[in-house]
Parts: C-alpha cells; structure tokens; sequence
C-alpha cells in the first residue's frame, strides 16, 4: 500500500502512517513518500512503534520514500530509535 503525504507537515504524516498501519492486512508494507524531512524520523519512529522496521530512500529532489515492513520478531526500541535517527539525519543532510 502506497500513502503520499507530500505537501504535509508534522504530525500529519506520521498520524496517516500510524493510522495505514491500522488498517493493513497483516504481513503486508506500507510506503510512505514524503517531502518533509522531519517526518524521516517521526514515520519510522510511529512504525517502530507497532513492530514495522523501516527503510528510507531519495524519491527525487527533497522527497523520500520511506518503506515500513513488519519486523521478524519483536523490536528492540532503543535501537530502533537509534538507527532511525542516524538514518533520518544522514538523509536530510543531502
């Protein structure tokens, strides 16, 4: 399932993301594509959360598409976080 929230700024994003991962049959991914680099953390972080593990990648010029899988097994939280916030800083750098 694709959700596009460019043009959205925090805590919308994250919200949707949140709220699509409610409603998606289980096993199944979420993509998020987003031009507001705050929500490179917060997404993830919302995913993290419900037990989904993210990946990040540019879509273009100022935009990212941010990919939530459900993880294998249970998440660690603070490490989790940890390379959410690595991720989202080295991507909104470039």
């Amino acid at each position: 399932m694709e959700l596009d929230v460019r043009g959205e700024m925090c805590p919308y994003p994250a919200m949707k993301a949140r709220e699509a991962l409610g409603k998606l049959p289980a096993g199944e991914c979420l993509e998020v594509l987003t031009d507001h680099a705050p929500a490179l953390s917060t997404v993830p972080w919302e995913g993290a959360k419900l037990n989904y593990r993210s990946t990040i990648e540019p879509a273009g010029r100022g935009t990212w598409r941010i990919r939530l899988e459900p993880a294998e097994g249970k998440l660690d939280q603070k490490q989790a976080l940890a390379e959410i916030s690595r991720r989202a800083a080295e991507l909104s750098k470039g």
